[in-house]
């Protein structure tokens, strides 16, 4: 369980309300959904920087700028306010949070899906003062956990009148909310001293700590990083943040965690014996961690089952000498089964297919115990389940709770019932993202970052040197540690994208300025300046690996048909801060010797006759001037794709695409031959939906998918890597 850390310290302002949000909807009804199945245990972790945010909102009354605009009364809104409010109070899921309330739609299709900052102001003219307060709360109504819902009066009454909402309705709705957050904690602690749950922790403020420790590190998993100009080595702070951690948890919680999740499960070797000493005798990250440690390939059939099961699903030790600590390795593929697909799926049939997995992973492996370890996002999947995912939970722990040879425990219980016995030669310095740091370091934005810390941070010993103000000095440090956190860097560079990029940014270099603000030194200019920049290569959610040969009609024929493909995610799943819904969900893309294989998964039925008004686009930066227009005319079931090269208004027709389909996907199979690309090529693209020639959409957000045409050797070199 992890946010960002929102707030302005020096100001008192969190900027964006996401505490708050899965406050109210995620972080209660996670452990309490628990109370109805006493033999389901489980395994929660809590960062700290999230548990400060929520007590934050419990003791002091925090308040955030979507809260202040959400308590101005509607007739007192100032342009500004109704212009926020438009922009930001759909920022929910559109199918599971905001169509399945009549008026909430309503206002949404009034102010259209597909907005520009000037549409916004436009759609002020009509909305009045009634559509304002509803929508301030419907926005503050459709987070709040089904939980509540379904049993609280005042919110079961505010959903039967749906609309023409009062002041003093939003006023109970708002002080709902505090009440919601006040039980967290205290839940959480519950269950803990009734051994139904364990508690685990990350580093404070939920920094990579291998990066604190050595930038370097990164060179470990991809040697030809592009590194920050200055190395930052500070093993300092990495412990810093782990004391703080562990302290901070005892305090909540009365006794210390003896588990820890690092933060996006980055591990090296190099940090082993800093958790063995502050008393940390397990810690987990991803498979493809594990396989780089090994040496060895995760195999997995057609299906997407284990063909070497007794590697994955047992403990293993880190470490040297007495300084080892026992560590296990996620399933990836179930993890994102849950956190990415089951979702689209009937919760009933999602249910039976993983207990099937389970079973099957239970028949692969010898006799005995083994440990299948699902971990993923403790809030961000269950916005696209139906019902917040209630469904789904109540009927896979209803089923686990009776299933013969299934188990469901905390690491710790395992870990104490059969202690690690495998050694692991050395480990991999990697993350359970693409098991490297490449989100984090690297890419120009990210490298500027680390610059930006580092230079600040000097700023703040050299201040310390000349024995300045402790007091200051202390209030700074905190600035310091809260920039060390990893989600500035999240969003920085290729990898992911949200409608809160600027805010993120600012808020980075706010706790930097904070820093010199404190110690009484002019801001440096560079610190005024959006790192942000839009000309660059995006990074997938999920790297190309391998050939793959698509069926090239439409239907997602098998999941693991396109397996081995790279995928860019447009809300980056389980990272991602909350869009609304776009056209386009997911692009994979991927190719054998002869072929470029892109696939288009959209939100919204392919048969829907309104898709025949748009027009979706292949666009090459690289050969430069191509493009792929793909249209779909349901009416007639029949879908063209035309290759082509656009200058300056003109259009020259390349080639006609043959191999294209549209079903529930789109999917289509460009020739290397028609591009004019030979092995070792770049190629670069994007992804945009046009409707009536005007660009709605374009993916990635900023920048460009990038791919090297492949020679025959291109599945063994990625074996090498």
């Amino acid at each position: 369980m992890h946010q960002p850390y929102y707030k302005d310290d020096l100001t008192g302002t969190y900027i964006l309300p996401w505490v708050r949000m899965h406050g109210i909807k995620d972080y209660y009804d996670m452990p309490a959904i628990l109370k109805d199945f006493p033999d389901i245990h489980q395994t929660f972790n809590l960062v700290p920087s999230l548990l400060k945010q929520i007590q934050d909102y419990v003791e002091n009354n925090a308040t955030d700028k979507f809260l202040e605009v959400t308590l101005k009364p509607a007739a007192e809104l100032e342009y500004e306010d109704k212009i926020f409010l438009l922009k930001n109070f759909f920022m929910a899921n559109w199918g599971t949070m905001v169509k399945p309330y009549a008026r909430y739609w309503e206002l949404l299709d009034r102010r259209g899906q597909s907005v520009s900052e000037k549409d916004l102001g436009n759609a002020t003219r009509y909305f009045s003062a009634r559509d304002y307060l509803d929508l301030q709360v419907w926005f503050n109504l459709t987070w709040v956990d089904p939980l509540f819902k379904q049993s609280d009066p005042l919110l079961k009454e505010l959903l039967r009148k749906g609309s023409g909402f009062t002041e003093e309705e939003k006023a109970l709705l708002v002080n709902k909310q505090r009440e919601i957050m006040a039980l967290i904690i205290p839940e959480y602690r519950r269950l803990a001293d009734m051994g139904r749950i364990e508690l685990t922790t990350t580093p404070f403020y939920h920094p990579i700590l291998p990066l604190l420790y050595d930038t370097d590190l990164a060179k470990i998993a991809t040697p030809d990083i592009h590194l920050p100009v200055n190395r930052f080595v500070h093993p300092e702070d990495a412990r810093t943040h782990l004391d703080r951690a562990l302290a901070y948890h005892e305090k909540f919680f009365g006794k210390r965690p003896v588990g820890m999740w690092p933060a996006e499960g980055c591990v090296a070797e190099e940090i082993m014996p800093m958790l063995a000493e502050a008393g940390i005798t397990w810690t987990a990250s991803d498979e493809g961690v594990l396989a780089r440690s090994l040496g060895i390939h995760i195999e997995r059939d057609f299906a997407g089952v284990m063909k070497n099961p007794e590697v994955l699903y047992k403990p293993y030790r880190a470490g040297k000498g007495d300084k080892r600590v026992s560590m296990v390795f996620r399933d990836r593929t179930l993890s994102d089964l849950v956190g990415f697909v089951y979702s689209k799926w009937d919760y009933k049939n999602a249910v039976n297919d993983l207990i099937d997995r389970f079973h099957r992973i239970r028949r692969g492996v010898s006799n005995g115990p083994h440990l299948v370890s699902i971990i993923l996002d403790g809030e961000n999947a269950w916005e696209y389940y139906q019902n917040d995912g209630r469904d789904f939970f109540l009927y896979l722990y209803d089923k686990l709770s009776r299933e013969q040879g299934l188990k469901c425990v905390t690491v710790g219980e395992y870990l104490r019932d059969h202690p690690a016995q495998a050694e692991l030669p050395r480990l991999h310095a990697g993350s359970w993202i693409n098991a490297n740091y490449r989100v984090w370091i690297g890419h120009e934005e990210d490298n500027k970052a680390w610059d930006l810390l580092g230079r600040t941070r000097d700023a703040l010993t050299d201040y310390m040197s000349a024995n300045g103000d402790p007091e200051k000095i202390a209030k700074a440090w905190e600035e310091i540690c809260i920039a060390e956190g990893s989600d500035w860097c999240w969003w920085y560079g290729d990898d992911h994208f949200s409608e809160n990029d600027q805010e993120f940014d600012l808020l980075f270099r706010t706790h930097l300025m904070n820093v010199h603000r404190l110690i009484g030194q002019n801001i440096p200019d560079e610190l005024h300046i959006s790192i942000l920049r839009e000309d660059r290569q995006a990074l997938p959610t999920v790297e190309l690996t391998a050939f793959i040969s698509p069926t090239i009609d439409g239907l997602v024929t098998n999941y693991f048909e396109w397996l081995p493909a790279g995928y860019y995610d447009v809300s980056q799943g389980g990272g991602a801060m909350h869009r609304g819904a776009s056209i386009i969900t997911h692009i994979y893309y991927g190719f054998d010797l002869k072929n470029l294989f892109v696939r288009l998964d959209p939100s919204q039925s392919l048969q829907d006759e309104k898709v025949s008004e748009l027009a979706f686009f292949v666009n090459f930066l690289s050969p430069l001037g191509l493009r792929i227009e793909i249209r779909v005319v349901p009416r007639e079931r029949r879908v063209t794709a035309e290759l082509f090269r656009g200058k300056n208004g003109d259009r020259e027709q390349v080639a006609a695409i043959h191999n294209v389909a549209a079903n529930d996907i789109i999917e289509l199979a460009v020739p290397f031959e028609a591009l004019g690309v030979k092995p070792n090529d770049e190629v670069q693209f994007f992804v945009t939906v046009e409707r009536g020639g005007s660009e709605i959409e374009k993916w990635p957000y900023r920048g460009y998918i990038l791919i090297k045409v492949p020679t025959e050797d291109f599945e063994a070199m990625m074996w090498q890597v």
